[in-house]
C-alpha cells in the first residue's frame, strides 16, 4: 500500500460534509474526534477523510495549519488500519478538540487509538445489523 494522501482520498464535497455532520456517528480519543458515516462517494478508495481545527481554540492560522498538517501526516502513515478493515465506503472528518497543541509523537499514538476505535465501532454496528 502506498503511503499517500491524494486528492481522491480527501473529503472535499460540501454535500457529503453536510450529510456527515447531520447523520454521522462519532468516536473520541482526546484530543481527536472522528465523525464518520457509511455512504457512497466518488472515490475509488474505501474512505475519504477531512481534518479540521476550530478557530475558537487556535486564533492564529499558522497554529491551525500546523496541527492539520500533523493530523494528515499521522493519518497518512496509519491509514492501512482503516483500509484493511473496511468493506463499504466511508467518509469521515477528524477534528482536533484540544485547547493546546500536542507534539507529533503523542498525536501519532492518539490517531492510532482513534482509528482502532473507529474500526471496532464499525464492526460493532455491522454485527448489530
Amino acid at each position: 500500500m502506498k503511503h499517500t494522501l491524494g486528492k481522491q482520498e480527501r473529503l472535499k464535497s460540501r454535500k457529503l460534509i453536510e450529510k456527515l455532520y447531520q447523520e454521522g456517528n462519532s468516536v473520541k480519543a482526546f484530543p481527536l474526534r472522528m465523525i464518520f458515516l457509511q455512504t457512497e462517494h466518488t472515490s475509488k478508495f474505501p474512505a475519504q477523510v477531512g481534518v479540521s481545527v476550530p478557530k475558537r481554540n487556535f486564533k492564529l492560522a499558522v497554529h491551525r495549519n500546523r496541527i492539520k498538517r500533523l493530523m494528515r501526516e499521522c493519518y497518512r502513515l496509519q491509514k492501512a488500519i482503516v483500509y484493511h478493515n473496511l468493506d463499504k465506503p466511508y467518509v469521515f472528518m477528524i477534528s482536533y478538540i484540544g485547547k493546546e497543541e500536542w507534539n507529533y509523537d503523542e498525536l501519532f499514538l492518539k490517531m492510532e487509538k482513534l482509528l482502532t476505535l473507529f474500526i471496532m465501532e464499525t464492526k460493532h454496528t455491522k454485527d448489530e445489523n
